[in-house]
């Protein structure tokens, strides 16, 4: 007698053990009764009926999920590849095991199929320059397809894309010419900018004779610094304005 409720007890401790669940505190367990949903388990230690009642963890954290490289055709027949990654967290553990059977490979595949339509309906100096408003607009279409799943779409990113090689070139000639027209108009303003200035002194000079006599010594001395120059005055500078005033 005391062997049988030793057995039983010890039938029984099993059966309590495995009966246990521990829920982490990001994931959420969806409990099933003979294949029926009874109730999503929250963190911490929760107990079920072993044979009669099985559970579904999903983790609640935000997920990254890569988008692979595709192969599309922009809107000015150009061939790209184009990547990405998306950002997305689960709101509902009973929809996503309720309404999709693989809410992962799911959300891919939207991602995927979005990326293409979004890239293809753009030229390819749009895809290039507005990156972020892209990866938006493919956020908003995934989100709006994976909200009956309990799926919240967080963001969007386009990682790469990848030119043809002709494409390459062409866009490095074109930034090349771009850059020696800019050092082109930087050189003639400068030009500009000089020969006003030069004659605003030439007719501050021309107001003022001492200062162009000024200017002249300014000039000769400069010369002289030269050792191996020789300066010739024929005569003083002194009779040119003489003979101006004859």
């Amino acid at each position: 007698m005391a062997v049988t409720g030793y057995v039983l007890g010890i039938i029984l401790a099993v059966f309590l053990l495995l009966g246990v669940r521990v829920i982490s505190q990001y994931e959420r367990a969806v409990k099933f009764r003979l294949g029926k949903y009874v109730g999503t388990l929250q963190p911490g230690l929760n107990w079920i009926i072993p044979l009669v009642e099985s559970v579904e963890k999903v983790d609640v954290r935000v997920i990254t999920l890569d988008i692979p490289s595709q192969e599309v055709i922009s809107q000015d027949n150009v061939p790209i590849r184009v990547n990405g990654v998306v950002f997305f967290r689960v709101l509902s553990a009973e929809k996503v095991i309720l309404e999709v059977e693989n809410y992962v490979f799911a959300i891919s595949q939207l991602a995927q199929a979005a990326l293409r339509e979004m890239t293809g309906k753009a030229e390819l100096d749009t895809i290039l320059a507005k990156r972020e408003e892209i990866g938006q607009r493919i956020r908003e279409i995934v989100d709006k397809e994976t909200d009956p799943w309990g799926v919240d779409i967080t963001d969007v990113k386009i990682k790469d894309i990848e030119l043809p090689e002709n494409m390459k070139r062409a866009m490095a000639h074109q930034a090349e010419a771009e850059r020696d027209r800019r050092a082109q108009i930087i050189l003639a303003e400068a030009e500009e900018q000089a020969a006003r200035k030069l004659s605003e002194a030439g007719k501050i000079l021309e107001r003022a004779p001492a200062a162009m006599q000024l200017r002249l010594y300014q000039t000769l001395s400069d010369i002289a610094a030269e050792k191996n120059s020789t300066i010739v005055l024929p005569f003083p500078a002194e009779f040119i304005d003489f003979l101006k005033k004859k």
